[in-house]
Parts: C-alpha cells; structure tokens; sequence
C-alpha cells in the first residue's frame, strides 16, 4: 500500500483513543476526521491526535473530504444507526464490537453494506494479533493434536455506574456483550458455531447479566467452557486443549501477548510477543488492506461469521433472560 487511508471516528471514548493512537502508529494511516456529539470534547481530541476535521455531530463526519473508513465507537446500542448512516453515503466502517445489540440489528447492517458494495467489518481486533495467528498456526500444524474443548474466562470488577454503559440495559450493558464476546470469539474461531448451548446468569440490580456462565457443545463432541463476570475479578485467561498437548493463553487472554505450548514429556515452549501498541494496528491493516484489493469483507474475519456469532449471543440471552429496551 503505497497510499494513505484518511480515518475518521465516530464517539470518542476510552477506546477510541487507544484506537487512535495505535492509528497514529500505523504505516500508511492518518486521523483525518472526529466525531462526537459533544464539540468540546472533538476538539481536544482532535488536538491531542492531530485530525484535521473537527464535527459535534455524528452524523457531521459525512462532510470530511477523502474520508476512507470510518471507525465507529459509540456505545452499544448505537452501532446499527451509526453504521447505516456511513453506509447509506458509501463509506466503509470498522464497527466495534459487540457488532450490534442483535441478529435482527446486525442483519440490517450487513445487508445493508452488501446492497451498498461497501466494506463492513466487526472491531474484532483479537482475531488479528501476531498472537493469534501463532496459536492458529500451532493447531494447523498438528502441535497440539485434535482440539478437545476449550476453557476461557474473563472478569473484571468496574465501579458500579447504574447509568454507565456497563450497568445500563439501554445502552446494551452487562458482561456478556461487553467481555464475554472475548471467550465466546476465542471458542468459535477455534471450534466453530457450537450445536447445542447452555447458560447461566446472575441478573443485577439494573437487570443486566453481571455474572454468565456458558457452556457450548460442538460438533465434534469438544465442550467450551466459558465465563464472563463484571462482579469480580478473574485471571481471564484461557487453555485450548488438545488429545496431545495444550496451549495455555496467559492473562489477560484477550490480549494475547504471551502463550505457553504445554506437551506430555516435553519443556514447555514459551512464546512472547511485546506489541508496541494496544493491539488495534492489526485490525486498522486488515481494514487498509481489504480496501486496497477492492473488498467489502475481510476473508479472516467475514460477515456470516460476525452474524453466526450475533445469533449465538441471542440465544444465550435468551436463555439467561437478558432483553434489552429498545427490544420490547
């Protein structure tokens, strides 16, 4: 790639700025653009990360010459709106995870980005870290024999914000969608959509799971045992078990920055990646690179998977009794 990608970003949250200034880091890309419905707040971020488009709306962004993708961070419940309206103008979106509040939401956006031909990708950063293809390649590669079942939890105690958009139902709070999806992608990705599902919850005080328990079934007979928590903290890390050996993602797993191969009368092998950035330069280079070859999906990462995923994660609020209110 031999050109420069203008990105702009819709909400300007905490992780937007990690978002940023991996960007900043980021051969071939510039912030050219920042949205937010707070002006305020645009221009200091604009200033701090050096974009030179500054808007106190959303939907403003629209109005940024040469914009090439659009990275949307705006809270859960706004992902769907967000990316319509970038997709109605033809403009590619890297959505952050989870991709929308529900299938029904996420079947809007993907058919929409296809009838548009426009590119449209879940934030799934996870799945494009040096990290993570080593511990693919290491299962293709027979290391660890036939995968058996896979064991993953991640956990965290915030301070409690009913109104904050961890604890708030209208802004499609609680562990699951919030950190949960982190087991879940790791159990997918690896073993695939599962056949048969069974989950647990603790519903808090605002009505949003704090504590999910999930175990999947998939076709080969291997089990995932999964767990997400907002009321305590966990080591979040995670085994990947195979009938000859083990690949044991250290804490916290969902950053895969160090991973142990653990085999029968063997040393273990120790695998250490010390990534200078937050790990969301990958996911920019895949967006960058799927749009300097003309697509509107990324091949590792594609949207029947996001929308197999966003199926699973009804089903499991479903069973937890988890509804949110824009969804009744």
């Amino acid at each position: 790639m031999n050109r420069t990608f203008n990105w702009g970003i819709i909400g300007l949250g905490r992780i937007a700025h990690k978002f940023a200034s991996d960007l900043a880091k980021t051969p071939g890309a510039r912030l050219a653009a920042v949205a937010s419905r707070d002006m305020d707040r645009s221009v200091e971020f604009a200033r701090q990360y050096g974009a030179s488009h500054v808007y106190g709306s959303y939907e403003a962004i629209i109005q940024c010459p040469d914009l090439d993708a659009v990275y949307i961070a705006t809270p859960n419940n706004l992902h769907c709106e967000n990316t319509l309206f970038c997709l109605a103008h033809k403009i590619p979106v890297l959505c952050e995870k989870p991709f929308s509040i529900n299938i029904h939401e996420a079947r809007q956006m993907v058919e929409a980005a296809r009838l548009q031909g426009t590119f449209l990708m879940e934030a799934f950063w996870t799945r494009f870290l040096p990290t993570t293809q080593k511990m693919l390649q290491l299962i293709a590669d027979n290391q660890i024999g036939a995968v058996l079942g896979i064991k993953a939890d991640f956990g965290f105690k915030p301070p409690y914000e009913p109104e904050g958009r961890l604890f708030n139902p209208a802004l499609g709070g609680g562990a699951l969608l919030d950190i949960g999806v982190y087991p879940l992608f790791l159990a997918t990705l690896v073993l695939g959509m599962p056949v048969e599902v069974t989950a647990k919850a603790y519903l808090g005080a605002t009505g949003v799971d704090e504590d999910t328990a999930i175990i999947l079934r998939h076709t080969n007979g291997a089990l995932s045992h999964l767990h997400t928590t907002i009321r305590m903290g966990t080591k979040s890390e995670a085994f990947i078990y195979g009938e000859t050996g083990t690949i044991h993602i250290h804490s916290r797993f969902h950053e895969m920055t160090s991973m142990s191969l653990l085999r029968e009368g063997q040393r273990p092998e120790f695998f250490q990646f010390d990534n200078q950035v937050h790990g969301y330069t990958f996911e920019a280079q895949e967006v960058m690179r799927c749009l300097s070859f003309g697509l509107t999906e990324s091949p590792d990462l594609n949207l029947d998977f996001t929308l197999a995923r966003m199926e699973l994660l009804d089903g499991i609020r479903q069973q937890i009794g988890l509804q949110y209110p824009s969804e009744k």
